[in-house]
């Protein structure tokens, strides 16, 4: 029993999993403890902060290649990502992708024991997640990203979609991977939904096996320190992968349309769907829906008629409308996500952000990629951000709704990096999962100034029960950490909004509103196109550099200092 302790890779700390995957004597930790680099969101909310905020960043080798590990540490606030840890995380990516951009090889491992985001912190972890992502789809380019999920907590929430974005992903068998977490779940959808106290439901839905057997891993491992070394080695031998599963969009929409919702789903069922999912029905993929017969029932729907006014709606799912438009004399393409009463996955009937809607917001982006890659002039993506959830169910956890998700996340990043000024407008709601995959890979986020745009990571509710708090002491934590709060002005002082638009008429817009907008998006792209690709302008607007991200610049410059 000693012995195989001794040679668990699970049972080891954050700091020990990055210390044993690299070679003896090389493992030098960046920003360590002993730099005070604590969350200053938690000590006011009455919670002990920890002195390197739970996450630990490790340079060495691995047989030989240089490596950078990033370790969570599970047992500090569920592996939760705030600002700081976010910026240690989202920094040493960065810092990853410039080196290999130079010509200096260096191997990323991102280990996971993760629930997301730290909810005490909220929208500061969903804006480090989104950076995070944006740094793994640019590095991928260069090397493998590889990631690990040893046990424990898993994969969970916004970081879901990140460990969905890696080259390469490595599970144990007691792994867990999913968007959403069973008491998520059961608090938003029912226990009739998901048991959140059904272990071995949960394990055959979104455990490592299940995972690597559907697809949406690659390699189970045994719980040992040198069968991990071993299949991180295999990743790195590998090379950079040409088509992550991200990418690999007609593969997985065949496989989500191939599933018959009408019958009862087993997780033996999915392994059969996708072992059938290599060939792609085109002739299915181009059937176009009439938008008109679709009764209006959202702000998002609302303002896309009226931004594509006298353009054809080319969409294929009825809960994504895409359009090609003029304005200002400059291609765009809108794309909303919408409510669908007849949708055939029952959780995404109301305007939330499911496996269709991530896979189907992938096409329609790579096909504008593909259409104008010889162009001298890339058209504008334009994402009108009005989604109240990602969707929550057992079969979109089976299916891999974070896989889903991680599919949009990868498109927009990737039109940003080819070129594409990418925009995303919000005159509703932005929240959790879904605004991740359906805004959050913007060069810049536009929003209505106005009661009813909300900006968060899930429910009041549900944010309650993961806490542990009442409804009431989450509201009071919100006067001491902007962060918390739902509406958008306190989100605007994080920093990442380029605008916040006032008297707009957001129920119930007209002419003169939509002129408005159109104003503003060629500003944006113009903006834009004498800009960085990447996201860093989040990092330098005023409100950023005033305090809105201070510990978020503060992580980055002390990474640059210590990386060498």
């Amino acid at each position: 029993m000693l012995d195989t302790l001794k040679n668990s890779f699970v049972e080891c700390t954050g700091r020990e999993r990055a210390r044993v995957l690299l070679d003896k004597g090389t493992f030098r930790e960046l920003l360590g403890p002993f730099e005070g680099l604590e969350s200053p969101h938690l000590e006011p909310q009455g919670i002990v902060p920890q002195s390197d905020d739970g996450v630990v960043i490790g340079k060495g080798e691995l047989n030989g290649n240089p490596a950078v590990v990033i370790s969570i540490e599970g047992s500090f606030q569920g592996g939760g990502i705030g600002e700081v840890s976010g910026a240690k995380i989202a920094g040493a990516l960065e810092m990853a992708f410039e080196k290999n951009k130079s010509g200096n090889i260096i191997y990323p491992i991102f280990i996971f024991d993760t629930g997301g985001v730290r909810l005490q912190e909220a929208n500061y972890g969903l804006l480090s997640i989104a950076e995070m992502s944006a740094a793994i789809v640019a590095l991928r380019e260069y090397v493998p990203v590889i990631g690990v999920i040893p046990g424990k907590i898993g994969a969970f929430g916004g970081m879901s979609i990140n460990a969905g974005l890696c080259s390469t992903l490595i599970i144990t068998r007691e792994g867990r991977l999913g968007l959403n977490g069973p008491e998520v779940i059961e608090q938003e959808a029912g226990i009739m939904e998901f048991d959140s106290t059904d272990r071995k439901r949960i394990w055959n839905t979104i455990g490592g096996r299940q995972r690597v057997a559907a697809g949406f891993a690659d390699i189970e491992v045994e719980d040992d320190i040198s069968s991990f070394r071993e299949a991180i080695l295999s990743a790195i031998q590998q090379g950079a992968v040409e088509r992550p599963r991200s990418s690999q969009v007609e593969r997985y929409l065949s496989f989500i349309g191939s599933v018959n919702t009408s019958e009862v789903l087993t997780p033996q069922k999915v392994q059969d769907l996708w072992a059938e999912s290599n060939r792609y029905n085109s002739d299915e993929s181009s059937k176009v829906t009439d938008s008109s017969v679709i009764k209006i029932k959202s702000r998002g729907h609302r303002w896309f008629n009226l931004l594509t006014a006298g353009s054809k709606n080319i969409g294929v799912a009825p809960s994504v409308l895409c359009s090609d438009a003029i304005i200002g004399g400059k291609p765009v393409r809108f794309l909303a996500v919408v409510p669908d009463e007849s949708s055939r996955f029952p959780r995404a009937r109301s305007g939330e952000f499911g496996l269709e809607q991530g896979w189907m917001i992938a096409k329609h982006i790579r096909d504008a990629i593909e259409d104008d890659r010889i162009n001298e002039e890339k058209r504008a993506i334009i994402a009108i951000v009005d989604v109240p959830s990602q969707a929550y169910g057992y079969r979109e956890e089976l299916l891999g709704i974070h896989q889903a998700c991680a599919a949009a996340v990868d498109a927009y990043a990737s039109a940003r990096l080819a070129g594409h000024p990418v925009i995303a407008f919000i005159p509703g709601k932005a929240i959790s999962g879904a605004f991740l995959s359906h805004g959050m890979q913007a060069s810049r986020l536009i929003a209505l100034d106005d009661d009813g745009v909300n900006v968060h990571v899930m429910s009041k509710q549900s944010a309650a029960r993961i806490t542990q708090r009442t409804i009431e002491e989450l509201e009071e934590a919100t006067k001491k950490v902007p962060s918390m709060a739902y509406d958008v002005r306190s989100f605007e002082k994080l920093g990442a909004l380029h605008e916040l638009i006032s008297g707009i008429k957001a129920d119930e817009p007209a002419g003169a509103d939509r002129d408005v907008i159109y104003k503003s998006l060629i500003t944006a792209v113009e903006d834009i196109q004498n800009s960085p690709r990447d996201l860093s302008r989040r990092l330098t607007s005023n409100f950023a550099k005033e305090g809105g991200r201070s510990a978020s610049i503060i992580v980055r410059r002390k990474l640059a200092e210590q990386w060498y």
